[in-house]
């Protein structure tokens, strides 16, 4: 992984309604990489307080990782109406940086229409984007303190930071055993169970610390309802994460977010923006 930080200052806040009423800012077995080895299988967790440890130490057999290639989708549900934003790229633990390309669906809900795909930096205190509109010239990137944000760019960004969503689960409980499955052809451990923000924050790592903190008062309750698919090496391979904002209805909106990782040890390649490629001007509110 090679990271290089040729960043200055320049901050900018940012936000999209995304068409449901939501704000959502623009937004191996053997020794392979993707696998595990034979003496770093450990054993299904049944018991509840077994896989419930099980699940809250799945952060740090990603760190062990170093790095993934990575798969985004975020559903917001508002209203009876559903709009998915699709991710894909790569993202190196050992540095808590990756690099997105998201698509955002057009006005009719359809994926990858209506806007040019936005590049996503994710590091650790920002999220930078390129391609971000609203007013943005192309070449620019916008750059947002993601511990300024009320969900700690959880939801915000149209993609969930992997890390944060291995932190988050660092406040599991309630888990059960679902059972064996099969997953990108890799066997997988299903827990399903509730998550508490709260409780992650305070046991997170430092990286990931703040945007939990601040996370704590974006949603309208504390508790994540998640479904989590863990591998042999006990490697998060995929999580979906429920969140619920009140967003000024009855019913709220939700928000789903599915975060896939997979090709462990990946080289992963980030640089980050230049302070002159940071666009500091006034950003418009604007509809994809």
């Amino acid at each position: 992984m090679v990271v290089q930080d040729r960043r200055g200052g320049g901050a900018a806040a940012v936000a999209l309604a995304c068409g449901t009423g939501l704000a959502v800012g623009l937004l191996t077995t053997g020794c392979s990489p993707d696998g595990a080895a034979a003496d770093d299988q450990e054993p299904p967790a049944r018991g509840a307080a077994a896989a419930a440890v099980q699940v809250r130490q799945s952060a740090d057999a990603l760190v062990r990782a170093r790095s993934a290639q990575v798969r985004t989708s975020m559903e917001t549900i508002s209203g009876g109406t559903r709009v998915a934003i699709r991710g894909t790229g790569g993202y190196d633990f050992a540095t808590s940086t990756g690099r997105l390309r998201v698509v955002l669906p057009d006005p009719a809900g359809r994926a990858g229409g209506g806007h040019q795909p936005i590049t996503e930096i994710l590091a650790p205190g920002a999220l930078f984007m390129k391609n971000r509109g609203a007013g943005v010239p192309a070449d620019k990137w916008v750059r947002v303190a993601t511990g300024s944000l009320a969900d700690g760019n959880l939801v915000t960004g149209g993609a969930t930071d992997p890390l944060a969503a291995a932190e988050l689960l660092r406040g599991a409980r309630n888990v059960t055993y679902q059972g064996e499955e099969r997953l990108d052809g890799v066997t997988v451990r299903h827990y399903r169970g509730v998550t508490d923000i709260q409780t992650a924050a305070q046991v997170a790592s430092p990286r990931t610390r703040s945007a939990l903190v601040a996370a704590e008062e974006g949603f309208t309750t504390d508790e994540v309802p998640f479904d989590v698919y863990l591998d042999g090496a006990g490697r998060l391979r995929k999580v979906r994460q429920w969140f619920r904002f009140a967003n000024g209805a009855p019913q709220g909106a939700a928000v789903v977010s599915t975060t896939e990782l997979s090709g462990f040890g990946a080289k992963i390649t980030v640089q980050l923006p230049d302070e002159r490629d940071i666009y500091a001007g006034k950003i418009a509110s604007a509809t994809p």
